[in-house]
């Protein structure tokens, strides 16, 4: 805090006044007083205080000059104010010439050191590094089997990924990683807009999830599916990344194991009776938004797509060959999955609301039953049913899922 001269004393910036005998000036509070934001000011001291001799101020644009000449932030900047500082002290007799001097020396360097940078092209090579390393540090480093910790990434956006061991407890674990494609996901380089991003997420990341766990029964019910995508601006500097990984519904919750099942974990026979749901899963998870009573023909044309996919399951499971344990429930299974059949397809020759839903109800009915479950326990597989309400409100929203902007 500078103290301001004593009353009548000479600013350096005004022409000089013919000066009288020496009086010694009256004391004035020490320190001054100052505001704080509307505040009531600080206290002042309860004794006077006028110093006598007080030193020349310093010249501020001598310490501008110096700043841009270390930093060599606008060189040619620092050597002009540096110049102009060097001409104000010797106008005003302000202290600082020592820094006008350094900062005008170093600006000059900095100025050479700009014109060999420009002339030899280096600038262009410094900025392709520094574009690369950005473009590293935005991309998610997680890879497909990773687990890892995402902190802050309940608020939507997440900027530290730490991978850590599947065994303990973690926030996520990734099952897919895909670039987006220029051409077929986006039109140019410019960003095409969080919406359309996340809509290329949500239609990608579910077909994926497949792959790396074919048993959709062995994900448990407060998991779901959630996506990294990039933002605007990891966008303008290369990064087409998209992460899709499992994560608690629950923000406050943790995962604990992997929950990867793919085929390279199942065996043969457990392998082909999953592939053999595939279609069917497929249909279901495609249901409209709208009810029968608004759209009477997009739901009966959902359900000869999910007749097709029983048909689908039927043929599947009867062109493999069973060990001995399992013959008898899968054979059960298929009856079920034929019931299933017929009462789909009057669901999907309905002619009105009230008969379609009697049929899809019945159909609904043989659909992961007591025979489906029986089954699986006789090839080892999970056999807690999952619950159809999570998977969200129909075809329209895609599932479950939800992003995380990186």
């Amino acid at each position: 805090m500078s103290i301001p001269p004593p009353p009548g004393t000479h600013d350096p910036g005004q022409p000089q006044q013919p000066q009288g005998p020496y009086q010694a000036p009256p004391p004035v509070p020490y320190p001054p007083q100052y505001g704080v934001y509307g505040q009531p000011p600080y206290q002042t001291w309860g004794q006077g205080y006028s110093p006598f001799n007080r030193p020349a101020p310093v010249n501020g644009l001598a310490i501008a000059s110096l700043v841009l000449g270390v930093l060599c932030f606008l060189p040619a900047a620092g050597l002009v104010l540096g110049i102009i500082a060097l001409v104000q002290i010797k106008r005003r007799g302000e202290r600082g010439k020592g820094l006008a001097i350094g900062g005008t020396v170093m600006s000059s360097i900095g100025l050479v050191l700009w014109a060999l940078v420009l002339a030899t092209g280096a600038a262009h090579d410094a900025w392709e590094g520094f574009e690369e390393g950005t473009t590293n540090s935005v991309s998610v480093p997680v890879g497909v089997g990773e687990c890892f910790d995402a902190p802050g990434a309940q608020d939507g956006y997440t900027y530290d990924i730490d991978v850590v061991p599947c065994d303990g407890e973690h926030d996520g674990e990734a099952f897919a990683v895909f670039d987006l494609r220029k051409g077929a996901d986006y039109p140019d380089d410019s960003y095409p807009g969080e919406t359309h991003v996340t809509d290329i997420a949500d239609d990608r990341c579910y077909p994926l999830l497949d792959r790396y766990a074919m048993d959709p029964w062995a994900v448990p019910e407060d998991v779901d599916v959630y996506y990294f995508t990039p933002t605007e601006e990891s966008w303008a500097v290369g990064d087409r990344e998209i992460t899709c990984f499992f994560g608690n519904t629950d923000e406050d919750a943790t995962l604990t194991g992997s929950l990867r099942n793919d085929a390279s974990m199942l065996d043969a026979d457990q392998e082909a009776f999953l592939k053999a749901g595939r279609a069917l899963d497929a249909a279901l998870a495609q249901e409209p938004l709208d009810y029968p009573e608004q759209d009477l023909k997009s739901n009966t044309d959902w359900a000869g797509d999910v007749e097709d996919g029983l048909a689908a399951q039927a043929a599947a499971l009867r062109a493999h060959e069973w060990p001995a344990a399992a013959e008898r429930p899968v054979a059960a299974l298929v009856k079920d999955v034929e019931a299933a059949r017929k009462e789909w397809a009057k669901a999907a020759a309905a002619d009105d609301a009230d008969t379609f839903y009697a049929h899809y109800d019945s159909g609904y009915e043989f659909i992961d039953d007591a025979a489906t479950v029986t089954a699986r326990e006789a090839l080892g597989l999970a056999t807690t049913p999952p619950s159809y309400d999570d998977y969200g409100d129909g075809a329209g929203d895609g599932g479950r899922g939800g992003n995380l902007d990186v």
